[in-house]
């Protein structure tokens, strides 16, 4: 299986779901846009996996490859090919698919419960997620669903947390994160900005603490998300 891997900072790669990936045998195209690496033709992959960055999914103006990023996102999907975003991902989900992207209220951060709703119970891949699922969440903006979107989890602050569109999965929240992953994250000045903002100077050891304890815990629920739409989704379509 041929798999596209959209990166937007050398700290942000797939984490655990790059684990699975690999313990399958596939093979990963990396592609880190913030460096300028160049998109390549998304009809030689079997599926799509897009990670999160400190740059906004509008910020077209300053990064031109946003518009290419998300010219190519919106083609594939609409295409069917399996896509998977997180935080970023799923924001430039949204967008490709002609969906608002804003910021929040508030800046999001913390190790935070989202909400399935009635419509995830069914779903292939998020039926095997447990109703209230413990996430790291670390962002400011937030977005509309998609025309033809189906809802699968929210959270108090931000109702749009994950959705599904025909093979295309986003997630608001991380569940792919180790804790050294945590540790670079908040060495990013836009994330210590925003984590800062949320939790204060004081509480950034606090919170660095509790990812650690509990990554395993998140790591093992994304693992299960990550091999069902592996499973239920890219395995069936590239037959």
């Amino acid at each position: 299986m041929r798999t596209l891997v959209l990166q937007h900072i050398a700290c942000e790669p797939p984490g655990v779901f790059e684990d699975v990936l690999h313990e399958r045998g596939a093979e990963l195209h990396r592609v880190e846009l913030d460096e300028g690496e160049p998109l390549p033709d998304w009809r030689g992959f079997d599926a799509i996996v897009a990670m999160g960055g400190p740059m906004s999914a509008t910020d077209d103006a300053e990064l031109p490859w946003l518009t290419a990023e998300k010219k190519l996102i919106g083609e594939a999907v609409r295409a069917g090919v399996p896509f998977w975003g997180v935080c970023l991902g799923v924001q430039l989900l949204a967008a490709s698919l002609g969906a608002r992207v804003y910021s929040g209220p508030e800046p999001e951060v913390g190790l935070l419960p989202v909400t399935l709703t009635s419509d995830a119970r069914d779903d292939p891949v998020f039926s095997a997620a447990p109703d209230d699922l413990v996430t790291l969440q670390w962002h400011g903006d937030t977005f509309d669903l998609p025309v033809d979107a189906v809802r699968l989890a929210g959270s108090p602050a931000y109702p749009n947390q994950a959705f599904r569109v025909e093979r295309a999965y986003g997630v608001q929240f991380h569940l792919e994160v180790s804790g050294d992953m945590a540790r670079e994250w908040s060495e990013v000045p836009e994330y210590v900005s925003s984590l800062e903002r949320t939790l204060g100077s004081s509480g950034a050891p606090a919170f660095l603490s509790s990812i650690e304890e509990r990554a395993d815990e998140m790591r093992a629920v994304g693992r299960v998300l990550f091999e069902r739409w592996l499973d239920r989704v890219v395995t069936p379509a590239a037959v």
